[in-house]
C-alpha cells in the first residue's frame, strides 16, 4: 500500500475526540434547556437560558470540526 493512501491516525484520534465532545455537549445543552424552560419562575432563568443555548450551539459547532478533521485525515488536506 501507498504511503500517500493511508489515513494519518494522529488527526482521525483528534477529530473522534472532538466528536465525543460533541456528543456529552448534544445530550447536556437540551437537557439543560429543557430543564431551564420548566422552571420559568427560578432567579437563575436568564443564565441557565444562556448557558443551555451557549451548550447547544457548541455542539454543533464541535460537530462540524470534528467532522471536518476527520476527512482532513482521510483525505491528507493538512
Amino acid at each position: 500500500m501507498d504511503d500517500e493512501n493511508r489515513t494519518d491516525k494522529d488527526i482521525l484520534a483528534k477529530g473522534l475526540k472532538q466528536m465525543g465532545i460533541c456528543l456529552l455537549l448534544m445530550f447536556a445543552g437540551p437537557t439543560l434547556l429543557h430543564l431551564t424552560l420548566d422552571n420559568k419562575d427560578k432567579p437563575l432563568y436568564i443564565p441557565l437560558l444562556i448557558v443551555s443555548i451557549l451548550l447547544c450551539i457548541l455542539a454543533i459547532s464541535f460537530l462540524f470540526i470534528g467532522v471536518n478533521t476527520i476527512l482532513n485525515s482521510i483525505f491528507k488536506k493538512k
